[in-house]
């Protein structure tokens, strides 16, 4: 690995690191979302306490963190491994944020944005998977976790080269839902529009 491949992975990591929901709240003067609701850092949770602008924008940039991070690192030369490691680097970033004491978020969106330069095909295929389950599920967990599950075989038949790294970005996202998931096998996970109890520690 070459000192450039390694200074960009760490870039990624720092971009990852600038949390959006925490920013958007400050600026809309709501609460910090570590602290309310879900305390998950995420367009979803901000979506619940702060209404849905701040939430939309906390999406975007969200998804621009790991385009930006993957598609900078593709025209620097970098290979489809690098490039894996680039996107773990800046969901890592988002997960544990340097600039906000290692307490982040799930980094689904951001993980979609580091997929969408593999192709607007895959990316389709993805929003349409999410949506579906979300639609007919109504969790937005539940729709997070089948699409990133899915996502490593969809790369495979569309560029097989990307399958690995796909694969390994989607055991990092499923591994931070392991609590969503225990909570929908009880029962007691909330929906998307479903308030958290006041006194929930859920994410």
């Amino acid at each position: 690995m070459t000192a450039m491949t390694i200074l960009i992975i760490a870039s990624a990591y720092l971009l990852g690191s600038v949390s959006s929901a925490i920013i958007v709240c400050q600026l809309f003067g709501k609460a910090d979302p570590r602290t309310q609701g879900s305390h998950n850092p995420g367009a979803t949770n901000v979506l619940r306490i702060a209404g849905k602008l701040p939430a939309a924008l906390v999406l975007v940039f969200d998804i621009l963190k790991g385009t930006v991070a993957v598609w900078g690192a593709y025209f620097l030369g970098l290979e489809p491994i690098e490039l894996g490691l680039v996107a773990l680097a800046v969901c890592l970033g988002h997960i544990f944020p340097l600039f906000f004491g290692f307490s982040g978020g799930k980094a689904v969106a951001t993980a979609f944005g580091a997929l969408l330069p593999i192709g607007l095909d895959l990316s389709l295929l993805l929003i349409a998977i999410w949506l579906a389950t979300l639609f007919y599920s109504g969790y937005s967990s539940l729709a997070a976790v089948v699409t990133v599950s899915l996502a490593p075989f969809i790369t495979w038949f569309i560029k097989a080269e990307y399958a690995l790294p796909v694969a390994m970005l989607a055991i990092l996202i499923i591994s931070r839902h392991k609590d969503n998931l225990w909570r929908l096998a009880k029962g007691q996970e909330p929906r998307i529009r479903q308030k958290y109890p006041k006194d929930s520690l859920g994410n």
